[in-house]
């Protein structure tokens, strides 16, 4: 059903999160890009602003709908993928790679103990 690497935190809406030096990476799983199916649009937040976990903060628009897309934990959008804006299918084709949406600076690092592991996150979408 999906694709549910080792390597990555997830939230229960489907957000990935990679933790780098610098801050963290987050995009949407395998599983829910595929459940969106052909992505044509990508509403990607500011650079600069403060998001509080759990916030709405970008969208991802499908030939089928529209979905929020969460920030997994608090903190401010440091960097945006901006080929999105031209080529937001790159979700469908590379969702864990280069279709990453934002990367974030981290207020609180112990807010990421609170994230799904793999094995969660594969439970929670019946893998």
């Amino acid at each position: 059903m999906g694709d549910v690497p080792e390597d990555l935190k997830y939230t229960k809406e489907h957000e990935w999160i990679r933790v780098e030096d610098d801050g963290i990476l987050i995009g949407i799983t395998d599983f829910a890009q595929s459940a969106l199916t052909e992505v044509v649009w990508v509403e990607l937040p500011e650079i600069g602003v403060s998001v509080t976990a759990m916030e709405s903060f970008a969208s991802v628009e499908s030939v089928k709908s529209v979905s929020e897309i969460y920030a997994p934990i608090a903190g401010s959008v440091i960097e945006v993928n901006e080929d999105l804006e031209d080529s937001p299918e790159i979700i469908n084709e590379d969702p864990y790679g280069s279709g990453w949406i934002c990367k974030m600076e981290v207020e609180n690092e112990g807010d990421l103990g609170a994230l799904l592991d793999a094995d969660a996150y594969a439970a929670l979408i019946g893998e």
